[in-house]
C-alpha cells in the first residue's frame, strides 16, 4: 500500500520534554505526515538543503501549529448543564447534572449530543479526552461509535453508581460491572479508543461496586480508572460517614483496588499529606480541573505539591461546571489558580499541561503528546481572529512565550483554524 504524506510548513511549537520542561519553536518549520504519524520535523531551510521541495508543502500561513489538545477530565452528557446558575458541588450534582443524565437513556438523544460533544472538542482544538458518560450503557456506545467514526483517541467509561442518585440513574454492584464487562469487550483497544472504569466518586458507589470495579481492573489491568477526588469540603465529610473503615478519602479507593498507575483522579484539592505520598507511591494521577473549581467554589488546586512529589498533572476542563470546552479558556483559568497562591505558571507550563503532561497522566506519551517522530498527527492550528483585539496584540509580540501567553489568556475557540486526527482535517473555521 502506497504511503499518504504530506507537508506542513509554518510555524510551530511543542513541548519537548515535562522534567525538566523542555520546548522547541520553529519560526518556518516543515511537519511531514507519513499515514498519519509524524515522520519528520526540521527546520525549512535545512530540509530544502537536503533535497526537499517545498514547494509539495501545505501553508499554515500566519498560523501557529500546536500539538492538539488533551483533556484529561469532562463530562460528555454535562454540555447540557454547562453554565447553570448558583450551586456548589453537591447540590450543583441534584439540581442539574442528574436530571440532565436521566434524558440520556433515550438512544436518539444521546446519539446527537454525543456528535454535538465530539464536534465541540474537535472545534476546540481537543483531539483527545478521557471522558465520563452516563450510567446508560447504550449512551456510552453511542459515544465510542462517534468517536470510532471520527477517528479520535478518547478513553470513556460509563458512570458505575449504585446509592445516593435518582432511581433512572442507578445501577448495581452486578450489573453495572457486567456492562462495563461487554463494553470493555467490544471498545476498549478498538481503533483509538480505550475503556476506563468509571465509579462517579465513592458518594455515589457502595464498597460492593467499589470492590467489584477493582475486580474488574485486575481482570483488564490495561484499562483506566477515572473518579473523583477531594472535590469539596462538604462533599469529603460526606463520603468519610459513608465509607468510614477506610483512613481517607483515597484511602477508599486504594482499598478496593482503584488506586494504580492507571488511575486519573479528578480535583485532588484537599488531600491531606498522607493522601499525597500514598498517591505518589502508588502511581496515581491527577487531572486539574480549574476552571469547574473556580465556578463552583471548591479550592485552589496547589499543583507543585503534586510535582515535587512526581505526580503526573493533566489540565481539564470538566464540562460542565466547567465554563467551557477550549483548553486554552482553561489554561487562563489555570494561569489565575496559580496566581492566587502567588504561583506564576508559564505559558510554555499551561502548554505542556494541555499535551505533553497531559498525554503522561493518561500513560499516552508514546502516542501523543509532541511533534516526536512515530507519534499520531493530532494537531492544532491558532490564527487570530481578523482585526480582533488578540490579533491587535499579538502583532505587538517580542516572542513566542509572549503570543502564547496571549494566546491562552485572550482565546478560545474562535481562534481555532483548523484540527487534524491522524493526519485528517477533522474541523476547519472556514
Amino acid at each position: 500500500m502506497t504511503a499518504v504524506t504530506k507537508a506542513l510548513r509554518g510555524r510551530m511549537v511543542h513541548i519537548t520534554s515535562t522534567r525538566p520542561l523542555g520546548w522547541e519553536y520553529l519560526d518556518d518549520g516543515v511537519l511531514i505526515l507519513t499515514d498519519g504519524k509524524v515522520s519528520d520535523l526540521r527546520p525549512a531551510q535545512q530540509l530544502e538543503q537536503a533535497g526537499f521541495d517545498l514547494t509539495t508543502c501545505e501553508s499554515l500561513a500566519d498560523g501557529l501549529l500546536l500539538p492538539g489538545f488533551i483533556d484529561t477530565h469532562v463530562h460528555s452528557p454535562q454540555i447540557d448543564v454547562i453554565g447553570s446558575y448558583g450551586e456548589q458541588l453537591l447540590d450543583w450534582l441534584n439540581r442539574y447534572t442528574f436530571p440532565a443524565e436521566i434524558r440520556f437513556a433515550d438512544e436518539a438523544y444521546a446519539e446527537t449530543a454525543a456528535a454535538d460533544f465530539l464536534d465541540g472538542l474537535l472545534r476546540a482544538g481537543t483531539t483527545t479526552a478521557a471522558v465520563y458518560v452516563t450510567s446508560h450503557k447504550s449512551a456510552t456506545e453511542k459515544l465510542f461509535q462517534a468517536a470510532y467514526d471520527r477517528g479520535m483517541r478518547l478513553i470513556a467509561g460509563k458512570v458505575l453508581m449504585d446509592q445516593n442518585a435518582p432511581d433512572e440513574l442507578l445501577d448495581s454492584a452486578g450489573n453495572g460491572i457486567e456492562d462495563s464487562r461487554e463494553l470493555i469487550e467490544q471498545w476498549h483497544g478498538r481503533g483509538r479508543l480505550g475503556y476506563a472504569i468509571t465509579p462517579r466518586f465513592a458518594g455515589s458507589s457502595t464498597s460492593a461496586q467499589l470492590s467489584a470495579a477493582g475486580r474488574l481492573h485486575r481482570d483488564y489491568p490495561d484499562t483506566w480508572v477515572q473518579t473523583h477526588l477531594s472535590e469539596n469540603h462538604s462533599e469529603i465529610e460526606w463520603v468519610r460517614g459513608l465509607h468510614p473503615e477506610s483512613d481517607h478519602y483515597l484511602g477508599i479507593y486504594d482499598d478496593h483496588g482503584l488506586l494504580t498507575p492507571k488511575s486519573i483522579f479528578g480535583h485532588c484539592l484537599h488531600l491531606s499529606d498522607e493522601e499525597v505520598l500514598r498517591m505518589a507511591d502508588a502511581g496515581g494521577k491527577v487531572a486539574f480541573c480549574p476552571s469547574s473549581n473556580l465556578f463552583l467554589g471548591s479550592g485552589l488546586l496547589d499543583i507543585d505539591r503534586y510535582i515535587d512529589q512526581g505526580i503526573d498533572i493533566g489540565l481539564a476542563t470538566d464540562v460542565g461546571a466547567g465554563t467551557s470546552l477550549s483548553m486554552l479558556r482553561t489554561m487562563a483559568d489555570a494561569y489565575k489558580v496559580c496566581q492566587l497562591q502567588g504561583r506564576s505558571l508559564s505559558p510554555m507550563e499551561a502548554l505542556s499541561l494541555a499535551t505533553l503532561a497531559a498525554a503522561e497522566t493518561l500513560g499516552l506519551a508514546s502516542q501523543i503528546g509532541n511533534f516526536e517522530k512515530g507519534k499520531e498527527a493530532d494537531l492544532v492550528l491558532l490564527e487570530p481572529v481578523p482585526n480582533s483585539l488578540l490579533a491587535r496584540r499579538i502583532g505587538q509580540v517580542s516572542d513566542i512565550e509572549e503570543e502564547l501567553f496571549l494566546y491562552l489568556t485572550l482565546g478560545d475557540e474562535s481562534v481555532v483554524s483548523k484540527t487534524l486526527v491522524a493526519g485528517n482535517t477533522a474541523w476547519e473555521s472556514h
